[in-house]
């Protein structure tokens, strides 16, 4: 498919990166933390814009959701390289089932399929290849956040899976505006690199 080409509703998938509360929320893990990316606050209803047009031509919306599942004493198990960037996560948070593994509420309504994964990627140990291919999806549009980090694993893993692969540049943030354009840039090697409005325009 060439870049720009028609998009077949029905066919594709909105892949939403992270969009939850403990990322995003003021009351979340990372705003606790420390951790602002001002730039991500803006995405919630852009990409809410583009998962209604979506679906409005029989398309598909998932969103991953980055959980820290509890040990046996409810203790949230946190990869060594994730603690050392993010020392203060704590019981409770990402946990699955709660308010801040849950996406914000300017999704609410438009996600048919929400994944728990535990990685950078969304296809990492989770069942999403086989909710799309049952689903008869070959082609998935992805956003959300970390541009470097979760978008870019994801749209790797779903060229590698042989998806139709698109990101959508201004519905992604990173942590500053260099990581998020070298990523972008990096991953023309395997995917469209599109804008909300286009990928829109481009649905049939």
């Amino acid at each position: 498919m060439s870049a720009g080409a028609p998009i077949v509703g029905a066919k594709t998938a909105l892949v939403i990166i992270d969009l939850q509360n403990d990322f995003l929320d003021p009351k979340g893990a990372y705003a606790r933390g420390g951790d602002s990316n001002p730039p991500a606050l803006l995405l919630p209803a852009r990409v809410a814009e583009v998962a209604r047009a979506l679906k409005a031509k029989g398309g598909m919306v998932v969103a991953s959701q980055f959980t820290l599942w509890p040990d046996a004493s409810g203790e949230p198990m946190v990869s060594p390289h994730l603690k050392a960037l993010r020392p203060y996560l704590q019981k409770g948070d990402f946990a699955p089932g709660s308010w801040g593994q849950a996406n914000v509420d300017a999704l609410a309504g438009l996600v048919d399929v929400s994944v728990c994964k535990v990685a950078y990627s969304a296809f990492f140990n989770t069942q999403l290849d086989w909710v799309l291919r049952r689903a008869g999806i070959d082609s998935v549009a992805v956003c959300g956040i970390v541009t470097n980090g979760g978008v870019a694993s994801t749209v790797r893993d779903a060229h590698m899976r042989d998806y139709h692969t698109l990101v959508l540049a201004d519905g992604c943030a990173a942590f500053g505006e260099e990581r998020h354009q070298t990523s972008l840039a990096d991953m023309r090697n395997v995917a469209e690199v599109t804008d909300c409005a286009a990928f829109i325009r481009s649905l049939t």
